[in-house]
């Protein structure tokens, strides 16, 4: 094997810098899968590329063909999109869209047809891992596509949620109903004994499957009515959180045993086939703990027992508040090894697009200490500072700035994104953003295509740094974004303190300003001070440092060769700008 396809196995997590891309909207390679071997109008294909809920053509052979893009870019981690097959279209008569997306899971063990083939996906891997490039795999286990019906919602867009107190295990429709299940105890007692006897799925709704759809989901296992929570839509809270079905999608059981085994197997099934390298879990806090419990061990076990030592699994805990304690819990409870850093997204949003202070940030660090492991699994959780879901960063500039001009709105798109590549967590990168993508907001608004668009509501608008729009294909490796981000990833990979070093928050205030820290490897030793200027006006500080630093080599920016006094540097930073500065220290 090449070095590099040997080398990538022993990288932690934290080493990385990851991709996510939407395989739909990356780029298309095969215009014959764009329909995915189906026929009929778009209703029927899901194809139609000029409407932001369908599909538009990218496949598997496009991130392989655009895989030089990304190796200049820096990226040594791809997180894909799912690419399971999927239900192709979906919704009430009127309102339909398309599984362009992936979490509409018909068959979670084949590729979906409109991305290519499972030898499309093996060939995509194989080239990655020649190049020391990692994959990984956006994965579902709290849902499926919308198969199930409930005879009770006619039409079926309107299913409340009916809650375990109202609606109990034991009775069909509600505590006045017929007894039935008889002998079941509940779903806290999680045995294979006990679930036997919950037959009957009728106390909520009436649960069926349409003619024609009874064996429409693989494995077989996925067509029992019984595996499924069958009440009705979540309305994200209490109990329903987990309980209810996400937007109308089919809320498995994952408190059963045979869900959890099942699972197991199908995810242990994908890491032998392929050699995958991890796995981003979608709505995870939306799942009971104790299926992480069993999951999470279980998959990584299986990985390390297949020569992948440092497999990584994050889940996705969607926040739209500052709430380090809630991701924290997901690390302590459910056992996840990292989850998405929201907290480190609105963190940054406060203070770059928001323009509030910079102690956010701070706190942010400081509430590193109470994830399971403290610091040293704060450094493996992936951060990010916008996705497909809420939106891009350069959108939250562009709409909370109405009054800046391109290059303020750039500039702050460019101070952030070192914020990313520099501070502690994995740097993760949204496709389209090193490419200055903004957008209207988020889910299908922020799904732009990176090749030639037909969407109008994606090209009637101009993009950051250039004059591009998305009506034309953007890989553009001159694009001021992308060669930031190239530069500092080059940075990254060569300053071990930048991946691994451990973080001292030297300098934050109450409002747009100053925000420094210091980084050292415990290994190498090797000390990085990085400062960020939030505000519009240049600022000179006096930071405090460790006492033994004589000086500083300049790595970007501009930094002082010398300190003012032991444990003290006088450091000028420019309007939006940063310094990253490497410490010299006494003998």
């Amino acid at each position: 094997m090449p070095a590099a396809a040997q080398n990538y196995l022993s990288r932690l997590p934290e080493d990385e810098i990851i991709y996510f891309l939407l395989p739909d909207r990356f780029d298309n390679a095969d215009p014959a899968n764009d329909r995915g071997g189906l026929t009929g109008d778009r209703l029927k294909t899901g194809y139609d590329p000029t409407s932001k809920g369908f599909y538009h053509g990218g496949d598997l052979k496009g991130v392989i063909r655009r895989l030089d893009y990304l190796q200049h870019l820096g990226v040594t981690a791809i997180w894909v999109g799912p690419i399971f097959k999927n239900k192709p279209v979906q919704g009430p008569p009127g309102a339909e869209s398309a599984g362009y997306h992936g979490y509409w899971i018909t068959d979670f063990t084949q590729v979906d047809p409109h991305f290519g083939t499972n030898a499309d996906f093996k060939a995509l891997v194989d080239a990655a891992h020649a190049r020391g490039i990692k994959v990984y795999m956006d994965i579902i286990v709290n849902h499926t596509a919308d198969v199930i019906k409930y005879r009770q919602c006619v039409p079926d867009t309107n299913c409340p949620y009916r809650a375990k107190g109202d609606y109990p295990f034991s009775r069909r429709g509600g505590v006045d109903g017929a007894a039935i299940n008889p002998g079941f105890a509940g779903d806290a007692v999680q045995t294979p004994d006990n679930f036997a006897r919950l037959t009957d799925p009728g106390f909520a709704y009436t649960p069926y499957l349409p003619k024609g759809e009874e064996q429409a989901k693989t494995p077989a296992w996925l067509n029992d009515i019984t595996l499924y929570h069958n009440r009705g839509d979540s309305t994200w809270t209490g109990e329903s959180v987990t309980y209810g079905d996400f937007a109308g999608l089919d809320d498995l059981a994952t408190e059963d045993p045979r869900v959890v085994a099942g699972f197991i197997d199908i995810f242990k099934g994908w890491i032998d086939r392929f050699g995958i390298d991890g796995y981003r879990i979608d709505t995870a806090k939306h799942v009971n703990p104790e299926f992480w419990q069993a999951f999470v061990p279980a998959i990584r076990a299986h990985a390390r027992a297949r020569g992948i030592p440092n497999f990584h699994i994050f889940g996705e805990v969607a926040l739209g508040v500052f709430d380090t304690a809630q991701l924290a819990r997901h690390t302590r409870v459910d056992g996840f090894p990292a989850v998405l850093d929201f907290g480190f997204q609105i963190a940054v949003i406060r203070a770059l697009a928001e323009g509030k202070g910079t102690d956010l940030l701070a706190e942010l660090f400081a509430n590193d200490a109470i994830y399971e492991g403290g610091a040293d699994t704060a450094r493996t959780l992936p951060t990010f500072l916008g996705n497909h879901d809420g939106g891009r960063f350069a959108t939250f500039v562009r709409q909370m700035n109405p009054g800046a001009d391109a290059a303020e709105q750039l500039a702050r798109v460019k101070l952030a994104h070192a914020m990313l590549l520099t501070l502690r967590g994995v740097p993760t990168v949204y496709s389209g953003d090193e490419q200055g993508f903004v957008g209207y907001g988020g889910d299908q608004d922020a799904r732009e295509d990176m090749f030639a668009s037909k969407v109008a509501r994606y090209t009637d608008h101009g993009l950051l740094g250039t004059t591009s729009t998305n009506a034309v294909a953007n890989f553009d490796e001159q694009h001021p974004l992308y060669r930031l981000i190239a530069g500092l990833a080059k940075l990254r990979a060569a300053h071990p303190a930048l991946r691994r070093g451990i973080t001292t928050v030297r300098a934050a205030e109450d409002k747009p300003g100053l925000f420094a820290v210091t980084r050292r490897d415990a290994a190498s030793g090797e000390r990085v001070l990085i400062a960020f200027n939030t505000s519009a006006e240049p600022i000179t500080r006096q930071i405090a440092i460790a006492s033994d630093v004589a000086g500083f080599d300049t790595l970007d920016g501009g930094c002082p060769a010398a300190v003012s006094a032991p444990g003290s540097v006088r450091l000028t930073v420019p309007a939006f700008g940063y310094a990253i500065c490497k410490g010299r220290v006494n003998p």
